[in-house]
């Protein structure tokens, strides 16, 4: 197969899809992977590094889309990338589909084969591909929203982790998954106080035995959510419905609860996010004050730690992409039910339902759609 990896042109997204070493893996297989002049830069991977494990370079993205079979990226292609996408080709990327209705709507016009990083779902539900990413956004969410708990930037200016004689600050972490949970912990280990909440009672368990003495646990729901809200410095949000658009946990009316100086950190806002107030912000400009409350939106917090972000990504996706390549996307997806389950849109159709629920579109039944390619 041919592979095409392009550079993020994303707003200060600095991730590429895949290393040199993955690309190494893709060439022992037998296929051919075209790499966009300086797209591993903002990760720490020179060109040399990429032509030495046999990557032919090419100096523009239309190159990159023209040549590809499939298409790997790191985020959602932007608008400045439809016209390029082909019929028929595959792009294996993040694309969160539920929070934009213009993205759908192109790549259905395209016809293109999106395969999506964020609902490749294995048998136990969890989501591997938005593993690593998700560890890397819920222990940030702890290092940025202490940063801008500070007075020059605005917030209530608290220290997370106190001092001797003085209480720390109080964190609220919505949500207890990969996200909440690694967040919970990065906040534990800074001396905050922690709550975090979840709907399932067995997941609060859990939690409550493998977390420190200074994490407390409790039911989520609108009344505890009210009252916890008025004496916490820092509110992350960390609530996913894998594919789907996230719940609003906390309404634009619940900020006047809130003390001014109050930071929100929405790492869910790449699905629409589950605080009412907060719209994608990005790295240039990653916060905005609404009633005196600071809120932190950036779609694509792990491209500011890139090489981190980079290499974890393509340690998930890589076994994904060598199936893809060997087997072709149809075959991929009918062997493996993990990869069947991230198809969201092929031949101008939606087949997640969650996309389809989110725009009120028409759902194909996937597996029509492979049979019949199949056949043919």
């Amino acid at each position: 197969m041919v592979i095409g990896v392009p550079k993020e042109i994303k707003n200060n997204e600095n991730r590429v899809a895949l290393t040199p070493a993955g690309v190494t893996e893709l060439r022992k297989h037998g296929h051919t992977v075209y790499v966009q002049v300086n797209a591993g830069e903002g990760s720490g991977f020179e060109d040399e590094e990429y032509i030495t494990a046999g990557a032919i370079m090419l100096p523009t993205i239309e190159d990159v889309y023209g040549i590809a079979e499939m298409i790997m990226k790191v985020k959602e292609p932007i608008a400045a990338e439809y016209d390029l996408i082909k019929q028929d080709q595959l792009l294996f990327t993040y694309f969160h589909f539920a929070s934009s209705e213009e993205l759908t709507q192109a790549m259905l016009a395209k016809k293109a084969v999106c395969l999506a990083y964020e609902t490749v779902e294995r048998p136990d539900r969890s989501l591997p591909l938005l593993v690593p990413m998700s560890e890397v956004a819920g222990r940030m969410a702890v290092q940025e929203g202490a940063k801008y708990l500070e007075k020059p930037l605005k917030g209530r200016g608290i220290l997370l982790g106190g001092v001797p004689g003085v209480k720390p600050a109080n964190v609220l972490i919505l949500g207890g998954g990969i996200v909440g949970t690694q967040a919970a912990k990065m906040a534990a280990g800074l001396g905050a106080h922690v709550t975090i909440m979840d709907v399932s009672l067995a997941r609060l368990r859990y939690l409550s035995d493998i977390m420190p003495p200074n994490v407390q646990t409790m039911m989520s729901n609108e009344y505890n959510i009210r009252e916890m809200i008025k004496v916490c410095d820092l509110i992350i949000g960390a609530v996913l419905i894998p594919g789907a658009k996230a719940p609003h946990l906390i309404t634009r009316e619940m900020l006047k609860q809130m003390r001014p100086g109050t930071v929100l950190v929405d790492v869910a806002v790449d699905q629409g996010g589950c605080i009412e107030t907060c719209s994608p912000t990005t790295h240039e400009n990653p916060t905005f004050i609404i009633d005196g409350v600071v809120h932190y939106c950036v779609a694509n917090m792990p491209g500011a730690v890139p090489y981190t972000s980079t290499l974890a990504l393509t340690n998930a996706t890589l076994p994904y992409a060598l199936q893809l390549a060997n087997k072709g996307w149809q075959q991929a997806c009918l062997d493996n039910q993990d990869l069947k389950m991230g198809l969201n849109v092929v031949d101008g159709k939606v087949v997640y339902n969650g996309v389809a629920e989110a725009f009120n579109l028409p759902l194909t039944d996937v597996s029509t759609l492979l049979t019949t390619e199949e056949m043919a």
